[in-house]
């Protein structure tokens, strides 16, 4: 569902171009860092990308497809502080999806690798729903718990923005690869009000993320692009409490509006407090603004709010 891997240079984050941005951290308070991709395992430098944020008391979360946790447990138990695994479903489904042999059990070697080095390591995975996984959920669910993982969150598949390496919205053909038609719209509904009914304790003690109403709510996001009725913005401050950076030095106010500075010559709190960047903070109305009643993974996060939970759920 992302685009990244598409990519024809090479072009990733080092150590070195952070350092300038050190100062910045600090007097920001910036408390957690979350390193997504592509794959941020593949990253050369992340040692000492890992070692730069501990240095200054960061937490780091790792997004990650799982598939390098066994070779990189060692420099993973010491330097992240939580890690989110993508999950596309059961075995066979998730190998499916991902297109790689053996690929669910390869995660279950990496978290078995994780925690025998660290046994409390917080892993938690995300599963992004789509046509080939909708009326899986519940299996998904059993899944999860079979690998120990720690929790697991559901977002519906994201068909309409320009995020994650898309130059232009999805052709309505690429969409249809990974949309439901209404007979599986339904199929889906019928699928969330089981796993409500069979999975009220996973939901309460918040092994499933989502409450009720938001587990519904995927089935929304499909129907509304089924139907073409209109969206509504999820509650978010993503814009107001966190940035994105790309590879380029880019930043971005979320991972779905576009670039709002650049750090190749700015410091992180220059480029933040740019005015561009304010500018569009200042004239952003969440509730009426095309790409925030599009999205599909909102951040509203509050100062009480557990770090770990910010990074593996929308509002």
């Amino acid at each position: 569902m992302c685009d990244i891997w598409q990519r024809v240079d090479a072009r990733e984050i080092s150590a070195a171009s952070l350092i300038r941005h050190r100062d910045s951290l600090i007097h920001l308070g910036v408390r957690q860092v979350v390193l997504s991709g592509g794959e941020p395992l593949l990253n050369r430098d992340l040692p000492a990308i890992l070692d730069f944020f501990r240095a200054l008391g960061i937490r780091v979360t790792l997004l990650t497809t799982g598939l390098l946790l066994h070779k990189r447990a060692a420099l993973l138990v010491d330097g992240v502080d939580d890690i989110v695994v993508s999950l596309d479903g059961p075995p066979a489904i998730h190998d499916a999806i991902r297109r790689v042999p053996r690929a669910f059990d390869t995660i279950a070697r990496g978290i078995e690798a994780i925690r025998s080095l660290r046994p409390t390591m917080p892993i938690a995975c995300r599963t992004t729903v789509q046509k080939q996984n909708h009326f899986h959920l519940q299996a998904t669910v059993d899944a999860a718990h079979s690998v120990e993982l720690d929790s697991i969150s559901f977002l519906p598949v994201d068909l309409t923005s320009i995020a994650f390496n898309r130059e232009q919205p999805w052709a309505s053909g690429r969409q249809d690869e990974v949309a439901l038609t209404v007979t599986e719209l339904a199929a889906l509904e019928l699928e969330l009000e089981r796993l409500i009914a069979n999975y009220r304790l996973d939901i309460s003690t918040r092994f499933i993320r989502e409450n009720e109403m938001k587990l519904r709510h995927l089935a929304t996001r499909f129907r509304e692009h089924l139907t073409g009725s209109p969206p509504r913005s999820p509650k978010c401050n993503a814009p107001w409490v966190s940035t994105v950076m790309d590879v380029d030095g880019t930043l971005r106010p979320c991972f779905f509006h576009p670039p709002v500075a650049l750090t190749t010559e700015l410091t992180l709190e220059q480029a933040l407090n740019s005015p561009t960047a304010r500018a569009f903070r200042s004239n952003l109305d969440i509730a009426s603004d095309r790409i925030c009643q599009r999205c599909v993974c909102s951040l509203n996060y509050q100062a009480e709010t557990s770090l770990s939970r910010a990074a593996t759920e929308g509002s």
